[in-house]
């Protein structure tokens, strides 16, 4: 056999073989595209969640007021319980207030309270705040408004307002302070469990649920009670003034409708806030700026705690507006 016949045999061997490849490379490319666009996707799947997440984690301190245009009524909701680890605590509350009286588009504020009350300390510190912010902006008024209940502090809290408006079978007052817990010494008695309580103090074991109750610290704690049953009297006169009727029930910690309370002064008149911002404020439209808390806040409070407060309530409560 010549070079000229092995020639002419390698070539399409030679041409296979480059087929062969421009096909492989082909194939390489078109799978690192592939897995290129996939990696794309992902790392774009991946950022919207992230910003997704970002955006739900994040507080809204001021509600929709960013979103508010021209003039308006802005609305703050006070919901369940007031106590410093619930959404209704002071700081929240005061926060969302505050950026509804600083925003220029606000001509009036209403407070939505649907609550049994809570903590007095809390309930006072918004009926300062209130208080100090219309001082602050006198020529726009605040208005509460009750939806279910506003009881107790819930009632401490709406004192402070300009007016207060609720349905007629709303629940309003119970202006009066509590302090509960549990006795278990004779069950420990029972089982025989004897209770070994060291204290540097004479009443630093005050009211200890597994101790037998004595005569003076029941006496201290109903004068911690009275004391502060007087601030919330003296909040309740300052905020209605003469408009409270003289009824010896007033501050017995009684709970009525709103059509009762409307009689007895509690209130000034039956109403939503559609009607109060309609009819009083005169600007239908209602910006919310009600605060709210984090994800990682509810997380923890879901989770932590929730329980610790189910058992720190199960032995012994502080005084409450409620």
């Amino acid at each position: 056999m010549t070079d000229s016949d092995l020639n002419q045999t390698s070539k399409p061997a030679t041409q296979w073989e480059r087929d062969l490849l421009s096909r492989l490379v082909l194939a390489t490319l078109t799978e690192q595209r592939r897995a290129r666009r996939w990696r794309v996707f992902f790392k774009a799947l991946l950022f919207i969640y992230l910003f997704a997440l970002l955006l739900f984690a994040l507080p809204h301190k001021i509600g929709e007021s960013a979103l508010s245009v021209g003039r308006h009524t802005a609305l703050v909701e006070l919901d369940g319980v007031i106590a410093a680890d619930s959404e209704a605590n002071a700081d929240n509350i005061i926060d969302g207030l505050q950026a509804a009286f600083d925003d220029k588009g606000t001509a009036g504020v209403i407070l939505r309270i649907n609550s049994p009350g809570g903590s007095p300390v809390q309930a006072g510190q918004i009926n300062d705040a209130i208080r100090k912010l219309r001082a602050e902006h006198p020529k726009t008024p605040l208005y509460a408004v009750v939806m279910d209940v506003c009881a107790s502090g819930g009632y401490y809290v709406a004192v402070a307002a300009d007016k207060i408006f609720a349905d007629k079978a709303s629940m309003v007052g119970s202006i009066g302070v509590l302090m509960d817990g549990f006795g278990f010494v004779d069950a420990m008695n029972k089982v025989g469990v004897e209770r070994r309580l060291y204290t540097a103090g004479a009443h630093k074991g005050l009211l200890d649920p597994f101790s037998p109750s004595k005569a003076v610290d029941v006496k201290y704690a109903q004068g911690m009670l009275d004391n502060i049953h007087a601030q919330f009297i003296s909040a309740v006169k300052q905020g209605r003034g003469s408009r409270l009727k003289n009824d010896p029930d007033l501050f017995s910690g009684l709970i009525w409708t709103g059509e009762q309370g409307l009689a007895l002064g509690l209130i000034d008149g039956l109403g939503s806030s559609d009607y109060v911002a309609r009819e009083l404020i005169g600007e239908k439209e209602i910006v919310d700026f009600t605060p709210h808390m984090d994800f990682y806040q509810r997380l923890s409070q879901r989770f932590g705690t929730a329980m610790a407060n189910g058992l720190a309530h199960a032995l012994f409560t502080g005084p409450q507006l409620r």
